[in-house]
């Protein structure tokens, strides 16, 4: 079962009943992700919403947008600064409960950004965010990095919906040291016939928690708005090929967490985020 309706004593308490905490550990483990509902609260959305979808003609206006494989698909951070900035979204202690099961201590965030599916867009190439770190395995490695999708708006297969390939990321046939990490279709065909691709339905105040190996594809949105969506990744404590994210001085204590730590720098004036992005192909 990789989606669970969560309570709201388990909100207030922060911290999940033992069987759904087994039950997502196991969903996590043997298909690559797992979706908890109920776990943000829909008026934060809705003030990230707001100015993300405000957001997007500025970020298309740009000479070099920053788009992700195609057009369909525009790389977005949300706003790093205060009003927008929320707990629930960035440190929610459910999600970090199921991130340092999995990844182990000193389990740490070093990225906050998003992507958005574009009216009228083509889908993604599958591909993995992350591949195995070594060739020519015979069985994987553990995790080492999970993504966590906030979607800020309801998804599903009409306005783009991530399409995820379970259990993918147990896979050990593509590797980071191969020139692309688009899947080929000798190899995606065998895969979906054993094991189908899916485009779940996300109500807004869910998030959703996958493997970065998990093969998976950006989706057609079919309708006249774009679709943000909100991504964090929490990495094990040795990965090093990561990057600070850029939050105002006068925010530290808000990311004072006893268990995640947010590779954070902390910065005076203004920050530039709709400009943060560049456009990207695996292929290149």
């Amino acid at each position: 079962m990789n989606n669970l309706a969560i309570t709201p004593e388990e909100c207030s308490q922060g911290q999940l009943t033992p069987q759904h905490f087994e039950t997502a550990i196991t969903a996590l483990r043997n298909d690559g992700y797992v979706i908890l509902n109920n776990v943000v609260d829909c008026s934060h959305l809705q003030t990230l919403r707001e100015r993300m979808l405000a957001d997007v003609a500025s970020i298309l206006a740009r000479e070099d947008a920053p788009f992700n494989f195609n057009t369909g698909n525009v790389q977005q951070d949300p706003p790093p600064f205060p009003p927008y900035l929320f707990r629930d979204v960035l440190l929610n202690d459910l999600v970090i409960s199921l991130t340092r099961a999995i990844l182990g201590p000193g389990v740490k965030n070093s990225y906050y950004s998003g992507n958005t599916a574009l009216p009228g867009g083509k889908r993604q190439p599958v591909h993995p965010d992350v591949a195995q770190l070594w060739p020519d395995l015979e069985q994987p490695t553990p995790a080492f990095g999970l993504v966590v999708n906030v979607p800020v708006v309801d998804m599903d297969a009409q306005n783009g919906s991530t399409e995820i390939w379970p259990g993918t990321h147990l896979d050990p046939t593509c590797s980071i040291h191969e020139g692309s990490q688009r899947i080929p279709q000798t190899i995606l065909e065998p895969r979906r016939a054993i094991y189908p691709p899916i485009q779940p339905t996300v109500p807004a105040g869910s998030v959703v928690i996958r493997d970065i190996r998990l093969w998976h594809a950006g989706m057609p949105n079919h309708t006249d708005q774009p679709r943000p969506m909100i991504a964090m990744i929490h990495w094990c404590s040795w990965w090093a090929n990561d990057e600070p994210i850029s939050f105002p001085k006068g925010t530290e204590e808000f990311f004072t967490h006893p268990i995640l730590k947010t590779n954070a720098r902390f910065v005076e004036g203004d920050i530039n985020y709709l400009l943060h992005n560049k456009a990207y192909d695996l292929q290149k």
